[in-house]
Order: C-alpha cells, then sequence, then structure tokens
C-alpha cells in the first residue's frame, strides 16, 4: 500500500506534514536522487530518500514507537529550532532522540507559557493540530479591562476575525480585582494568536495567558515551570485513539519508570542545572569579549602597576605585624573561655605525684 511522502517523513520524526511540505515546495527533499514533488508517494520504503543530502531512516507503522512528551513552556522561550539571534528555544530543554527528532504539537507565542505537547510521530502530531479533530485547548487569560456580560456571549457565539470566523467553546469567570480579571476559555483551533485577538476584538488586553490543558492532558502542579516528563502508555493511547489512530503497544518507559515517576524537586533540579550551564556559558562569552576588546598598551600598563604593587619593602614579618597592627590595633590576649579553649591544659592542676 502507497503512502504519501510528508507522511512517511512525518513518521520518521522528520517534522510535521505542514513543515515537510514546505521542505518539497523548497526542493530540499529527493527520492532515489530525483527532486520531489507535492503528491508523490511511496510504495517501498527501501528507497533512497534525503533531506538537504542527508539520508533519512524510513520507518514503518508497525515499527515505529510513539512517544509523547508534556512540557511546561516558560515565557520568552521561542517555539522553533533554531533562532539567528540566539534565543532560547523549547527544544533545548528536551531530551535527545536517537534517529528521530521532537515535533512540537502547536505553537506557543512567546509571551505564552504553559502546556506544550511533543511526540516522535508526526501523523498524531499533525492530526491533533487539524481543527477538524476539534481537540480542546484551555487557557487561563487575564485581561485588563472592564469585561461585560455582553462582551462574554459575543465571544461564545464568534467574532469575524482578520482570517474568518473564531469563537470561544466557553468562558468560565474566575475572579479578579479592579481592572484585573481572570477566565478560563476553551477553543478547538489553533490560529495564530487566536485567543489574544478575540479579547482584543472587544476592547480589552490580555496581560497573561497560559496553557492548562490539552484534550484530556492537563497542566498539574507535579511539573515545574521549564519541566518535561514523558507521558505514560496510557495517556498516549488517548490521544491516539481522540484522532482515531491505532493504540500504542509498547512503550519506551520501563516498569520501575512508569511506578516511580520524576518527581517535582528532582524536575526543579534539572532545569536550575540548566538556567546554570546558560548563565556559565553566556557570562564565559561576555569575559571572552571584555578581555579581546583590551587594547595591547592598556594591558601592559596594567602588569606593571601590578608589578609596582608587588614590590617587596623591608622585612616582611615585620611589615605584616606593622600592617596588623595599622589595620586593628594591637592584639589582645584571649581571655575567659576563649583562652581555655586554645590552651585548655593552661591552666589544669598537675597531678600530685606518689610513689609505690
Amino acid at each position: 500500500m502507497s503512502e504519501k511522502l510528508q507522511k512517511v517523513l512525518a513518521r520518521s520524526g522528520q517534522g510535521s506534514r505542514r513543515e515537510i511540505e514546505l521542505m518539497i515546495q523548497q526542493g530540499r527533499v529527493s527520492i532515489d536522487g530525483k527532486v520531489a514533488k507535492l503528491g508523490d508517494r511511496l510504495e517501498d520504503l527501501s528507497v533512497n530518500v534525503r533531506i538537504d543530502g542527508h539520508k533519512i531512516q524510513l520507518v514503518s507503522s508497525s515499527e515505529e514507537v510513539c512517544r509523547v512528551l508534556a512540557y511546561n513552556k516558560p515565557e520568552g522561550e521561542l517555539c522553533t529550532r533554531h533562532d539567528p539571534e540566539g534565543r532560547r528555544t523549547v527544544f533545548d530543554r528536551l531530551p535527545r532522540l536517537n534517529g528521530g527528532r521532537w515535533v512540537s504539537v502547536g505553537r506557543l507565542d512567546a509571551n505564552t507559557a504553559g502546556l506544550l505537547l511533543f511526540t516522535t510521530d508526526g501523523e498524531l502530531a499533525n492530526r491533533l493540530m487539524h481543527p477538524s479533530r476539534c481537540v480542546e485547548r484551555e487557557y487561563m487569560v487575564r485581561v485588563f479591562g472592564e469585561v461585560t456580560e455582553e462582551m462574554v456571549r459575543n465571544l461564545v457565539k464568534g467574532v469575524e476575525l482578520e482570517d474568518g470566523m473564531a469563537r470561544f467553546e466557553d468562558v468560565v469567570y474566575a475572579g479578579g480585582e479592579g481592572m484585573n480579571h481572570t477566565f478560563y476559555v476553551v477553543i478547538t483551533e489553533g490560529r495564530n494568536r487566536e485567543v489574544r485577538r478575540l479579547w482584543d476584538s472587544q476592547g480589552v488586553t490580555v496581560s497573561r495567558l497560559k496553557r492548562v490543558r490539552y484534550g484530556d492532558i492537563f497542566l498539574t502542579k507535579d511539573l515545574p515551570r521549564g519541566g518535561w516528563m514523558e507521558l505514560e502508555l496510557k495517556e498516549v493511547n488517548y490521544l491516539r485513539e481522540k484522532v482515531e489512530l491505532p493504540a500504542e503497544t509498547e512503550t519506551m518507559l520501563t516498569v520501575e519508570g512508569q511506578k516511580r515517576k520524576r518527581g517535582v524537586r528532582q524536575i526543579r533540579r534539572a532545569v536550575r542545572r540548566h538556567e546554570e550551564r546558560l548563565n556559565e556559558d553566556t557570562g564565559r562569552g561576555r569575559r571572552g569579549r571584555q578581555d579581546q576588546r583590551r587594547s595591547p598598551s592598556r594591558n601592559q600598563g596594567e602588569d606593571s602597576r601590578n608589578e609596582s604593587r608587588r614590590k617587596p619593602s623591608g622585612n616582611p614579618s615585620t611589615r605584616r605585624n606593622q600592617g596588623e597592627e595599622s589595620t586593628n590595633g594591637p592584639r589582645r590576649k584571649p581571655s575567659g573561655n576563649a583562652a581555655n579553649r586554645r590552651n585548655p591544659l593552661k591552666n589544669k592542676p598537675a597531678k600530685p605525684r606518689s610513689r609505690k
């Protein structure tokens, strides 16, 4: 049975179907030395498929083991693999794979935090993102401005945006003070900045946005900010059944790993170590650049000044004693308990001698 080229490459972990379709349009994919085109199908997986000249190990549907990660994305990270400006991305913290790569299930803006799913199965990622599957995404939104019941009814009924009609499936008020109000909203699409644009259409501004649920996968307190956790086989099969994919029978998690999940402290410790390594790398880079900016004449001047400071004069012992007396005053003899602690045998009476 033949399969579409983008479907086979997505299953092999080379990206989502949409990303691979862009690669094919750009002429980056070849089949047995010929540039691939959209619509090409593969009947035999023994063909030589290359992306940017690199040979791809094709995986059949029976050999693939589907893995899914839940990641608590902090604000400021980008949902891209490589950033030309060197900013942090969500892929920097994920575990490395041999013979595959992680595919993000949708994206979150740089200023949006919360639950982000990753999988090794490109077909699963494509179906979870597709609007026809109507997979719910729930967000916690904090808005600045006055919100009326009429605004909420408009958001649930539907608002005309630049790219068509959009609406919230549900809006629940969670409290607030003054002009700040918190809501939980549910959408079934993943358009670009859809939640923010919907609230902007009502004249209020989103000051904080956080995804707390994808389908029935919730962001719990066990997953701290910046940490990831691999889902168990039961949760993976829930996502696969949600989009009409066959259930998995294997998992990369060991039995001991399923019984003993990574604790919050362990995940936070790993996140802290990652932050420290990044800070050390950036610090070394800054110090290196500062050293390179220094001119040779300036370095020579500093060396001469340091040499003059290091030249000894006079007796070192007398100079050290004079410095100590001048700064700290004359040294006083210890008295009381301090003296006994320093020499506990000093005031101890001698034992009387006895003749045998």
